[in-house]
């Protein structure tokens, strides 16, 4: 995975999209993963871009393996839809 910064509370990346839309298309895409991990982000969406915090609540706000695989979620969604 790559460019996603790491802190010993929270993994952060931000991803930019051609247009509005394209952050809309991906953010509805990704919230059905999200939804089957049950593991939800902290992003916000402005214009193009779509800022994304990971962290897991119940395991003292730290970095866990949920948050890398909800991370490898999103690179590998934004890959494809680059693609």
């Amino acid at each position: 995975m790559n460019n996603w910064i790491e802190t010993a509370s929270q993994l952060e990346k931000t991803f930019t999209f051609d247009s509005f839309e394209s952050a809309m298309l991906y953010m509805q895409k990704a919230a059905e993963k999200i939804a089957e991990l049950d593991h939800h982000p902290t992003w916000t969406n402005t214009y193009n871009r779509i800022d994304i915090v990971l962290s897991t609540h119940d395991a003292g706000i730290k970095v866990t393996e949920k948050d890398w695989a909800l991370a490898n979620i999103f690179d590998t969604l934004f890959t494809e839809m680059k693609g």
